[in-house]
């Protein structure tokens, strides 16, 4: 997965297309990611017992690693991520401006 945790991230497709955030979470095992804020639903919950009420509660539910481009620091556009080597180390570069990410 060439996304980390942290990067800022924009979703290109779907309800919240254009919606710039974090990624809080990865999830390579479903090839998904959780972004905070992004990507929520509201579910409907029963009521369990005196202690546990009932209500609504809003859900951030994983994006697919296809929906979303990474937003590059420098130029500030989606962007796909390159790799190159510098002093033997691998860096992730910026397709658009060639600026290590």
């Amino acid at each position: 997965m060439k996304f980390k945790k942290g990067d800022e991230i924009i979703i290109t497709l779907g309800k919240d297309k254009g919606k710039v955030g974090k990624i809080e979470k990865l999830l390579p095992k479903i090839n998904s990611v959780l972004v905070n804020g992004l990507n929520q639903y509201k579910r409907h919950s029963k009521s369990r017992g005196e202690g546990k009420p009932g209500g609504i509660v809003t859900l951030t539910k994983p994006l697919p690693v296809a929906k979303i481009a990474i937003v590059c620091s420098k130029c500030k556009q989606p962007t796909r991520i390159g790799y190159s080597l510098d002093n033997g180390e691998k860096k992730r570069t910026c397709k658009k401006c060639g600026q290590i990410i």
